[in-house]
Order: C-alpha cells, then structure tokens, then sequence
C-alpha cells in the first residue's frame, strides 16, 4: 500500500506535450481549407464549361496553380492528422500504431509529392 497523495499519483500521467500542437494544427489546417474550398468552388462555378481542357488552361495560370497546390496540400495534412488521431486512440497494440503511424506519413508524403508533380506537369 502506498501513502501518496492524488496529485502525486497523477503527475507525470497528463499530456505528452505534444497534444495541443496537434489540436492547434488540426484546427489552423481546417480553417485553411475554408476560404480555399470555397475559392476553389467559385473557380468551377465560373468557368462556362468543366472540361479537361478548360482546368488545364485555367491552371497554367501561377496564382490558380499555387492556390490549387496549397489547397490540396492542406486537405492532405488535415487528412492525416484526423487518421493520426484515429489510430492513436483506437490501436492498442503499439507495434500496429507504429506501423500505421508511418504508413500514413509515408502517404501523406506520396500524396503532396503527386500533387505538385501533377501541377508542375500541368503547367508546363
């Protein structure tokens, strides 16, 4: 039996110190891809016909590329925060999570870098 008060018992068992950054980032990426969905909707709207060809030139311009790239690039981080959450909470095992863990890194990585490739090779 030990004689330690609550406090005691508890400190130390709190965040990771890492928690609120990952909440604060979570709530920046999404209030990004506000005005840039909305934009991004505008954009189509606009356009007399959605064609493959009509976003082709409508992406040629730098401005409508970069907004495009920044836009996806966020949905593709907000995306793996919320399955990072998701696997944090919900897989036990810490070998899983581990492996889940990275998996989404790497395809977030795999994801951003397709974005900017499509885009690149768009433009030119």
């Amino acid at each position: 039996m030990q004689y330690r008060t609550e406090t005691k018992k508890t400190k130390g068992l709190g965040t990771a110190k890492h928690g609120f950054s990952h909440w604060w980032m979570q709530r920046l990426s999404a209030v990004l891809m506000l005005p840039l969905g909305l934009w991004f909707i505008y954009s189509l709207m606009t356009m007399e016909t959605i064609s493959a060809d009509t976003i082709i030139m409508w992406l040629h311009n730098p401005i409508q590329a970069l907004l495009m790239a920044l836009w996806a690039i966020t949905i593709v981080y907000h995306g793996a925060l919320g399955l990072q959450v998701i696997v944090e909470d919900y897989v036990h095992a810490k070998g899983k999570a581990l492996i889940l863990l990275t998996l989404i890194k790497f395809a977030m990585l795999i994801m951003v870098l397709a974005v900017i490739f499509s885009l690149i090779k768009l433009a030119s």
